[in-house]
């Protein structure tokens, strides 16, 4: 999965949980319901991990941590850019765009860079 659609996957739970934020606001009672749109981000972005069965355990941490690194990465990363693009937004006093405009914006930008 290339950056670009992490990024773009990274926005869509962001905006689902602003979503979901609202409608808790609106209505404290209401039970709101889990899409696992996380879950099925990690099962699209972590590799599967084969362990020899003789591993010792610095060399299954040594592997577990060679194979999962560069996704846990690579998805810090997306959620921080998302994070921190609207703190700057916020930080700068603007009232003339929402959260969700925001999100809008920046998922575009990655789907520009992806010639989605």
């Amino acid at each position: 999965m290339q950056q670009a659609e992490i990024m773009q996957r990274v926005v869509g739970i962001l905006t689902e949980a602003v979503e979901m934020r609202r409608q808790v606001r609106e209505n404290p009672d209401a039970k709101m319901a889990l899409t696992g749109s996380i879950s099925a981000l990690l099962v699209e972005t972590l590799p599967k991990i084969n362990l020899p069965a003789d591993a010792s355990a610095q060399e299954t941490k040594d592997i577990i941590t060679e194979a999962l690194g560069p996704a846990i990465v690579t998805l810090s990363n997306c959620f921080s850019y998302a994070f921190v693009h609207l703190a700057e937004v916020h930080d700068e006093g603007r009232t003339d765009t929402s959260t969700a405009d925001v999100l809008r914006s920046l998922s575009l930008q990655f789907a520009q860079r992806d010639g989605a």
